[in-house]
């Protein structure tokens, strides 16, 4: 009998870590940019919470196999700059119906491989495109509080070097003592209290469909699923992904009402648990998944805490530590944009346009990026 290792704890919670170090504060920022009151807020980490919970462990325990999965940091990252100009109602039934979208596109493997089929180059300006903004705002602090900005550059460029592993997690240290130290200069204090859940009725709309729901799907499709599905084989895994991605569109449909704006395969978080640091034997490995199940419903009961910790968090240090926590990914966007020269100008007008944060038609610029990126693809293929 094989018995449950401390590796595959360690795998898990390291996973869990790594997940919410990096973006926890993006999620926070989105649901309050939504219009979420905090009671609304603690519901999001919630259903969020048991949605990653409750589909790590029902999945990796039916399959044998290590699935995990997570909320779409690239797509919180774009709702993050779009979902001001929708109602916090709109949002929800956007998140419903990405969940319906993402339900269809599971059951056609067509379709997923028609949509896997818009260039990298593409793909990858649009995702630049979102995020390019969101590491600007490091740096649009620097004449209010140089010294502070001036530290998180001084503890990422160091941390890079000595500790690249563990940077987002000190840096996330960082943020909650400075946090902590101006909490208790304004006698502000943390309570633990079970979270509750709080419905808020999804309103379907057309422009929110096309601004918020579609771009949510692909992106989250494009930069989450099939990744997570290109790691799965990377380490051996085949198991059958349709019913798993059926499975996490159902999840996702349900907990939309709470919060649960998107789940989907992990990809960076998935690698964790599937190396050799989970376990030697490969098939024992699904337990390090079950594990950072576990771990994501204790983050879920925890979420008063959670939230307690970050809505106190100062403006600036929001912007420094979503700023950092995104670099990376936007470094490796960029250089995706520009391998293939004859799609460097499609992928420059599709970066630029989703960057700018426009929205007209009640359509944001990420689907007009998209769109007229595809488009000069096109028109560059018919040249004579």
């Amino acid at each position: 009998m094989k018995y449950w290792k401390l590796s595959h704890i360690s795998a898990g919670l390291t996973a869990v870590t790594v997940g919410y170090s990096s973006a926890v504060v993006i999620v926070i920022d989105l649901a309050r940019s939504a219009g979420a009151t905090e009671p609304m807020v603690v519901s999001w980490l919630l259903a969020l919470g048991i949605g990653m919970g409750a589909t790590c462990i029902v999945f990796s325990w039916l399959t044998k196999l290590p699935v995990v999965t997570a909320w779409s940091t690239p797509g919180a990252a774009f709702l993050l700059t779009s979902v001001g100009d929708y109602s916090l109602q709109e949002s929800i039934g956007a998140f419903v119906i990405c969940a319906l979208l993402s339900l269809v596109a599971a059951q056609s493997r067509r379709l997923l491989t028609l949509i896997s089929r818009i260039p990298v180059a593409i793909s990858s300006a649009l995702l630049a495109g979102i995020l390019l903004p969101i590491c600007l705002a490091i740096f649009s602090d620097v004449n209010e509080a140089p010294l502070l900005v001036a530290t998180f550059l001084a503890v990422y460029m160091v941390g890079s070097r000595l500790f690249p592993h563990y940077l987002m997690l000190v840096l996330l240290s960082l943020s909650l003592v400075i946090s902590l130290f101006f909490q208790s200069e304004t006698n502000a204090a943390l309570h633990f209290t079970l979270p509750s859940p709080v419905w808020v009725t999804p309103h379907f709309s057309l422009s929110a469909t096309v601004g918020l729901a579609i771009p949510l799907f692909i992106i989250t499709t494009l930069s989450q699923n099939l990744p997570g599905i290109a790691i799965h084989h990377a380490h051996g895994y085949r198991p059958d992904h349709k019913p798993i991605l059926s499975g996490i569109a159902l999840v996702q449909g349900l907990l939309a009402p709470l919060g649960g704006f998107t789940f989907n395969l992990a990809a960076i978080t998935a690698a964790l648990c599937m190396g050799e640091q989970a376990d030697q034997d490969e098939s024992q490995r699904y337990k390090a998944a079950i594990a950072a199940g576990i771990g994501y419903l204790l983050m879920g009961l925890l979420a008063s805490v959670v939230v307690g910790l970050f809505v106190s968090m100062p403006v600036i240090i929001i912007h420094l530590l979503a700023g950092l926590a995104l670099l990376g990914t936007l470094q490796g966007a960029l250089a995706k944009c520009v391998e293939i020269e004859q799609h460097r100008a499609p992928a420059l007008i599709t970066l630029l346009c989703t960057a700018s944060g426009f929205s007209l038609f009640s359509i944001t610029s990420a689907v007009w990026g998209l769109t007229l990126g595809l488009l000069l693809l096109l028109v560059q293929k018919k040249k004579p």
